[in-house]
């Protein structure tokens, strides 16, 4: 693998990613910065991300996140470990001072790693050591130890390579499916995407429980629901019933109380200025 491969530093400060439930409530006391993987990393890692906040002398604040279908690996002083797919809301309290470093792996990407299906981390946290041994157990020390975003990322880089990965054409593909579904708003159902990607539903069904973690249908409502809270951020005036159409939801009812088990509040109290 090349040693030193070409990476874009890219600031989040602005424009944050899909996902960040009541963006509004971000702190400007804090900031993130995402970078991307070196080019013989690219295949397994989405990017790095690091999280800092300093809010002592102000009170805590809650961050509530829609997690995309991705394994992460998350090194903060006492708390590292590697977070499988949260099927639900992932919420966090910020108080004090600290620092997150983040791998966020493609989907599919953690696999060539771990070498078991990913379905078994889903909703769950591993420390670092189950996978990883000891090295793993020493990673959080070695990378917070450095100042600087990038002596952090080439900590990471060197410990994943030390893996020894190897490409899987299989994870390849899944993680270009799973693509299709967020770019491509009209996928609604599972049969469209096994359709697309000449697979039986059950195959379908298989690889992503292998690779991703969750099921297909999980990854459609999930991409589906970013583009819902995306438009609601900006304000947008929503025709609640044509878009449960878009979606592919049977009516506007299912469609609500699908909103409500996942984000905790019907649409309407989410864009509620008390939400």
């Amino acid at each position: 693998m090349a040693p030193h491969p070409e990476r874009v530093l890219e600031k989040r400060d602005e424009v944050g990613p899909r996902g960040i439930l009541y963006p509004e409530r971000r702190s400007e006391l804090g900031s993130l910065v995402r970078l991307a993987p070196s080019r013989d990393l690219a295949p397994f890692v989405g990017h790095y991300w690091i999280i800092t906040w300093d809010l002592r002398g102000h009170e805590s604040q809650t961050q509530e996140t829609l997690p995309h279908p991705s394994v992460h690996i998350a090194l903060e002083h006492g708390r590292s470990g590697i977070y499988g797919v949260v099927k639900g809301r992932f919420t966090r309290v910020i108080e004090g001072k600290g620092r997150v470093f983040g791998i966020k792996f493609r989907p599919g990407g953690f696999y060539p790693f771990a070498q078991f299906p990913v379905s078994r981390l889903t909703n769950r946290i591993l420390p670092l050591g189950d996978v990883f041994g000891a090295a793993g157990e020493a990673l959080a020390s070695r990378a917070l130890a450095k100042r600087s975003e990038r002596a952090m990322v080439a900590v990471a880089e060197d410990f994943l390579r030390q893996q020894n990965p190897e490409r899987d054409a299989v994870a390849e593909r899944v993680a270009d499916i799973v693509e299709q579904i967020a770019i491509d708003r009209t996928i609604t159902t599972v049969e469209t995407v096994a359709g697309n990607n000449g697979l039986t539903v059950r195959s379908l069904q298989r690889l992503f429980s292998r690779y991703v973690g969750v099921s297909p249908k999980w990854v459609i409502n999930r991409h589906r629901l970013h583009e819902v809270v995306d438009r609601l951020a900006k304000g947008e005036r929503v025709d609640w019933a044509q878009l449960a159409f878009e979606l592919g939801y049977f009516d506007q009812a299912h469609f609500i109380k699908d909103f409500k088990a996942i984000i905790g509040r019907t649409p309407g109290e989410y864009v509620s200025p008390h939400g």
